[in-house]
């Protein structure tokens, strides 16, 4: 069960739109294809409300909504009706699952709480609400109450209920622990469908989901990049591969190559940026940096794993700095069809390496710059030169450019306007390009380095991604001025394509 729209969404600072929700639970159900999602928590504002109603209606009609569950309260009839007008139909109901929250938060004893907790479940089926149970704070409860756990488990074994749900709700759990309270309780209710919830507080939450999965459990909740309060939810995407490498006799659903896409659409609405390590997912993780590395892979793939990028529509890639060694200069070189001598790739090796010295990020897009700097070559020709142009930004006035560029010995002027002043060249660099019938590589990404210390004439580097013709390159500018920096990064890209 994903649960990115739900407990993902407690990530501190990020809230989905009502049509990023529905974007997102589509992507899950029909690309991705997990089981189940669990899309929100009721009673919370009227916004999640119309977001649950958009994707229990899709669901419906697609034959999915058996697929859609939402956190819901004990609190008598009040979240059963919330769900009815949503149009959901499976809860997820959320009760105590240790004495300490029972005694310090509820301040009820497990007698009264299990009649109210059956009241809860009992007008559900009355309404047609498939219902699931989560125990909250199930791991400290076995670790200080499990008493109260078992007489709450002999409980619900009576209860007409689908799934026992048993969060590490403050990820405390180590992997051992996993195993010793998770094996006596299935061995005891082996008919019992129970799903184990993993935070990532001690960063052992895949080590831990690994150790519920071979105790037994027959569902996990995780999210889209290890989304979640405080240090995160296990991530989707890790799990998936651990599932599939190492344990033989489980199967999932889910498809590896659609885990990079989602990941980068859930990015983009969450502004949650993933760590360029993050396995899977992470930018660098299919990153080869040291020259070593990438000598041996041309030597019967000396350093590859069984995570190899291809499983995630992904590919290999060979850094470019001071540890790159010839072998990663030779890839990047090969990908961009550049043959060099070997004296020549020599010196631009010593220059490249000389660059990682000072800290200077190289990418591929940079190398024939570099051949042609160093080698004094014409092995870069600038076919596509940025001539002149007017930028203009005012108050209560859309943004503006006229662009005069010279392609391929042709030039052009165009005005446009835009949502930003980069925004406005582009725009008019499309129409340019259009009359061309020439295409341009879509813009994936776009981030900017200023450095510290508060200086406002200090160079702001821009580093933009593309992808043109299924391919994914990234190009550079560096000038005091954001947009210039920009700009300059866009005639590299003209010039490489």
């Amino acid at each position: 069960m994903d649960t990115t729209l739900r407990d993902g969404e407690q990530t501190s600072g990020v809230s989905f739109s009502a049509s990023e929700k529905l974007t997102i639970a589509q992507l899950l159900l029909t690309e991705v294809k997990v089981d189940r999602i669990e899309i929100a928590s009721a009673r919370v504002s009227e916004g999640e409300f119309q977001a649950v109603k958009k994707i229990t209606s899709w669901a419906a009609e697609h034959g999915f909504i058996d697929k859609v569950e939402v956190l819901t309260f004990v609190d008598g009839k009040t979240s059963v009706d919330w769900m009815v007008q949503a149009g959901a139909k499976v809860m997820n109901l959320l009760t105590k699952g240790s004495m300490n929250h029972l005694t310090y938060q509820l301040k009820k004893t497990p007698e009264q709480h299990f009649k109210e907790v059956g009241e809860v479940i009992a007008y559900a089926a009355e309404n047609g609400i498939a219902c699931n149970v989560y125990l909250e704070d199930w791991s400290n409860g076995m670790r200080n109450s499990a008493e109260y756990v078992y007489q709450y488990l002999d409980f619900l074994a009576t209860q007409p209920i689908k799934r026992i749900l048993l969060p590490d709700t403050l990820g405390v759990l180590i992997p051992s622990e996993v195993k010793e309270y998770l094996t006596p309780i299935i061995h005891k209710y082996p008919e019992i469908h129970f799903d184990f919830h993993a935070h990532n507080d001690y960063d052992l939450s895949i080590a831990n989901v690994l150790e519920s999965v071979l105790a037994g459990v027959k569902g996990l909740h995780l999210t889209i990049n290890g989304m979640g309060e405080r240090a995160g939810n296990a991530p989707l995407a890790s799990t998936i591969a651990v599932l599939n490498d190492y344990v033989k006799d489980v199967h999932t659903s889910v498809d590896e190559k659609s885990l990079y896409t989602v990941s980068k659409l859930v990015e983009t609405f969450s502004g949650f940026r993933i760590p360029v390590n993050k396995p899977v997912v992470g930018e660098n993780v299919f990153t080869q940096t040291a020259g070593i590395h990438a000598d041996g892979d041309k030597k019967n793939n000396l350093y590859f794993n069984d995570l190899m990028p291809e499983r995630f529509g992904r590919t290999r890639k060979y850094a470019l700095g001071k540890t790159s060694g010839k072998a990663n200069i030779e890839n990047n070189l090969q990908q961009l069809g550049i043959r060099l001598s070997d004296a020549d790739l020599k010196k631009v090796t010593e220059k490249i390496i000389e660059l990682g010295d000072r800290k200077e990020v190289v990418t591929q897009s940079d190398l024939p710059y570099i051949i042609s700097d160093v080698l004094d070559s014409s092995a870069i020709e600038e076919k596509v030169h940025i001539e002149n142009y007017v930028l203009t930004h005012s108050k209560n006035l859309r943004p503006s450019v006229t662009l005069q560029i010279n392609v391929n010995g042709e030039r052009f002027e165009e005005h446009a306007q835009g949502d930003g002043q980069y925004d406005a060249f582009m725009n008019a660099l499309k129409v340019i390009y259009q009359k061309k019938k020439l295409l341009l590589p879509v813009l994936t990404d776009y981030a900017v380095r200023i450095p510290p210390g508060g200086k406002s004439d200090a160079l702001c580097e821009t580093i933009i991604t593309w992808e043109f013709n299924s391919r994914e390159f990234k190009t550079r500018g560096l000038d005091s001025d954001q947009t210039v920096s920009a700009i300059k990064a866009t005639q590299k890209m003209l010039n490489l394509i």
